[in-house]
């Protein structure tokens, strides 16, 4: 019994293991696309309305 025990906790850790690879990942990847989000909106603000271009109108 006590082989089958820890042949199960090491097939159990292995898929802890994963598990918690994949949840790091994406957690990563999400406080990555906060900060772009963050920083586009703040340098969008910064920047100064474009003024638009009149084209000729038809006569």
């Amino acid at each position: 019994m006590s082989l089958w025990l820890s042949g199960a906790n090491k097939v159990s850790g292995t898929g802890r293991g994963l598990w918690l690879a994949a949840a790091r990942q994406q957690q990563a990847a999400a406080i990555r696309e906060a900060g772009k989000m963050a920083a586009s909106f703040w340098t969008g603000a910064l920047k100064t309305p474009s003024s638009r271009k009149r084209g000729k109108s038809p006569k």
